[in-house]
């Protein structure tokens, strides 16, 4: 009898959920109206996109849908604000920016990139445990300094960032905070109107919603420049045709994730906690991130002898889809980032593993997949002490 599919990589993405889908389908179909047309098509369109804003807003506690931009996903977020708000310090005579090691590619490649506009950057260690600590980041501020950018959750450990009090420093100094929260978005309660957070990106397939739309918070007051040119759609700040089945099922699946977060948060938490006491017992297994702070749900851990290619290889085989990091990198030969910059052995950060669950694993699978590990594991290691 063929083995049932497992499924273990929801950090990189997740299954579309069926009220979403149900709530996409019209616009997908006779919904297609232009937005910004006038006849009744177009108008029932943007009514729809609207009412998705407001659905984003709420579900993130901002103070205005008008904060809300929608976006082709977290890549386009993170990119337009790390650009634009360099733009923005710049124009105020600020010529650095700060970000953390553990950054998704997405903003450390930006960041990297702003060099060819003259704007520098410097860029913050993280502890042992994949934490930044606020001191450091204050040790890095400066006059010169116009932006900072920290994520909230990091994709491959999990670590939660003290993003809370990174943002209360950069406020005191009138420093544009921005926050990557892709893995958080849907699975932590976010009020921003409590938070000292100026830009939020996210992405809608992070929590059972489509690919390629994602958005951008923005503060109110915060005069962001446009990162597309074109027509005036999002009230002039980002062009483009609105991806309207998109956006309406962003709204939805954050909606549902927030309704749900409690009971979600309190399953993920045993399946982790499930899934770390076995694997540590695998001799020479070791925890890749927080204990205490760390997004339920993530769990990384490297082996000792082994690489995490073969791993994930064999994993396959057997019926079990994870990952050694995030799966924008994935193909690439060379250790984590995230992993050397919290100070783990280049060997053993190339054979970690990345399990990362939803609601929907249960623990018939954790239990199969602790198992399939083990026995892949000890075979991996005979076959290095053969050769």
């Amino acid at each position: 009898m063929e083995k049932r599919h497992i499924y273990m990589d929801n950090a990189a993405t997740t299954p579309l959920s069926q009220p979403v889908w149900e709530a996409m389908l019209p616009w997908l179909r006779e919904g297609y109206g232009n937005p910004s047309a006038v006849y009744r098509k177009g108008r029932e369109a943007r009514r729809a996109v609207e009412a998705a804003r407001r659905q984003v807003a709420i579900a993130l506690g901002a103070a205005s849908h008008t904060e809300i931009f929608f976006t082709s996903g977290g890549t386009e977020a993170d990119n337009w604000a790390v650009f634009s708000g360099a733009r923005l310090a710049l124009a105020r005579g600020k010529t650095r920016v700060v970000t953390t090691a553990i950054e998704h590619k997405a903003v450390l490649e930006s960041v990297r990139t702003l060099e060819q506009l003259g704007v520098s950057h410097t860029i913050v260690g993280a502890t042992g445990d994949g934490v930044v600590d606020p001191a450091a980041v204050e040790a890095a501020l400066g006059e010169d300094v116009g932006l900072v950018s920290v994520m909230w959750a990091n994709n491959e450990v999990g670590s939660l960032q003290p993003v809370e009090a990174i943002g209360r420093l950069c406020r005191q100094r009138g420093i544009l905070f921005h926050t990557d929260a892709v893995q958080a978005a849907g699975k932590l309660p976010i009020h921003l109107q409590e938070l000292p957070v100026d830009m939020l990106s996210l992405s809608a397939h992070k929590f059972h919603g489509p690919k390629g739309v994602g958005a951008l918070y923005v503060r109110g007051g915060t005069a962001l420049p446009p990162y597309l040119h074109g027509g005036g759609q999002e009230h002039h700040r980002r062009a483009g045709t609105e991806n309207v089945a998109g956006i309406v099922g962003l709204g939805e699946a954050l909606a549902q994730a927030v309704a749900h977060l409690n009971e979600h948060s309190r399953a993920l938490t045993r399946l982790s906690d499930r899934l770390l006491e076995g694997l540590l017992q695998i001799p020479g297994s070791h925890r890749n991130g927080s204990g205490s702070r760390c997004l339920p749900g993530i769990v990384n851990v490297s082996f000792e002898g082994v690489e995490g290619e073969s791993l994930l290889l064999m994993l396959d085989l057997d019926g079990i889809a994870a990952s050694s990091g995030s799966a924008c990198t994935t193909g690439d030969p060379a250790a984590s980032h995230v992993l050397l910059a919290m100070g783990i052995p280049e060997p053993l950060a190339k054979g970690s593993l990345r399990l990362s669950l939803s609601a929907d694993t249960t623990a018939a699978e954790v239990d199969r997949t602790v198992e399939a590990v083990a026995h892949i594991v000890h075979k991996l290691r005979g076959y290095t002490m053969k050769s």
